[in-house]
């Protein structure tokens, strides 16, 4: 065993670095973590992102309907799929609504549909079905007995 006098630096030394390999073990084992993980994550940020559109739909129809119940407005509700927007107009000047869908989300079809809601009469039936970049589909109802919004998912078969 060397032995070191008080002055000399001839003695065992402690390192209290990393070297090269230990930080490219640590690297190439978060890059593994990320690699898997990162596509559940994005896949549930799709599904939520199709979930809150689902939602501001609804709500967004039912804004439409009481628009046109409690203010004895005729409302018209424009569905613009190639857009992915909805719009909403109203007979009282100036008031009008837009709803831009967040992105990666979709209205399946290819052509607006326009519903006109008229104060004191039953609401139409309407379907708008929203995708997202995965596949997955829900389905926004308005139900003409109810006038209330249903969101409906749909599993993929």
């Amino acid at each position: 065993m060397p032995t070191s006098s008080p002055g000399s630096n001839t003695g065992f030394r402690l390192s209290g670095g990393v070297t090269l390999i230990e930080l490219m073990v640590v690297l190439a084992i978060i890059g593994l973590i990320v690699g898997v993980t990162l596509p559940a994550a994005t896949s549930g940020l799709a599904s939520i992102h199709l979930r809150g559109a689902a939602s501001d739909v609804a709500t967004f129809l039912t804004t439409a309907l009481n628009r046109a119940e409690r203010h004895e407005q005729t409302v018209e509700v424009i569905i613009n799929p190639k857009d992915s927007k909805l719009y909403l107009d109203s007979t009282e000047p100036g008031y009008t609504r837009t709803l831009n869908l967040p992105e990666g989300v979709h209205i399946v079809g290819d052509n607006p549909t326009r519903l006109l809601l008229m104060p004191g009469s039953a609401p139409p039936r309407v379907t708008i079905d929203l995708t997202n970049e995965k596949g997955a589909h829900r389905i926004v109802r308005l139900d003409p007995i109810t006038g209330v919004p249903e969101i409906q998912a749909v599993t993929p078969q």
